[in-house]
């Protein structure tokens, strides 16, 4: 492990984890009744859960590397592959089969993201006293804007494709089958 990079519980890695348990907590709204999804919190999910990926995505890990050299933190490949994969779970409808892929990456992305070794730590660690600064432009992302959800062939072979590149093999198999 690099020695400028330790384990913590600042601002940075607070505002992320409760941020993963509000979206957990819209999961679990969505599909209280077996078998149906409540359209109006699954979509406060998906948007909460796009929103969060493009705070990581364009804010945390960019400043990560940054202050980290210009070098990536060496788990930042892995996050970019898992949120590829969530990102074309959002895609097409949700289906029961969509929920659960969706629950079990994200109980293993969010634990690797809040480890106290892991990378909300490190990041809390590398910007220090300039961590508010960081944490004032996370709460800043804008939302994300919602495209309908895409459904068909195509659309099911590329989200079993990023699936599969981020080591969901698992999740992926017998996603779509009907």
């Amino acid at each position: 492990m690099d020695e400028n990079i330790g384990p913590t519980s600042g601002p940075l890695s607070r505002f992320l984890a409760a941020d993963h348990a509000r979206l957990d907590d819209l999961l679990v709204r969505a599909t209280v009744r077996p078998g149906v999804i409540d359209e109006t919190a699954y979509t406060q999910f998906r948007a909460g859960l796009l929103k969060h990926i493009g705070m990581e995505e364009k804010i945390l890990l960019p400043d990560a590397q940054r202050r980290h050299g210009g070098e990536p933190l060496p788990i930042a490949a892995k996050l970019r592959l898992d949120h590829g994969a969530l990102a074309a779970l959002l895609v097409p409808p949700p289906t029961p089969a969509i929920v659960k892929a969706l629950r079990s990456i994200l109980a293993r992305h969010n634990a690797i993201e809040e480890a106290p070794d892991g990378p909300y730590a490190a990041c809390d660690r590398l910007a220090g006293r300039e961590s508010e600064q960081l944490l004032t432009r996370l709460r800043n992302q804008p939302e994300v804007p919602l495209a309908q959800h895409v459904d068909g062939a195509k659309v099911r072979a590329a989200t079993q494709r990023a699936l599969q590149r981020a080591g969901f093999e698992r999740e992926a198999a017998g996603l779509f089958s009907d």
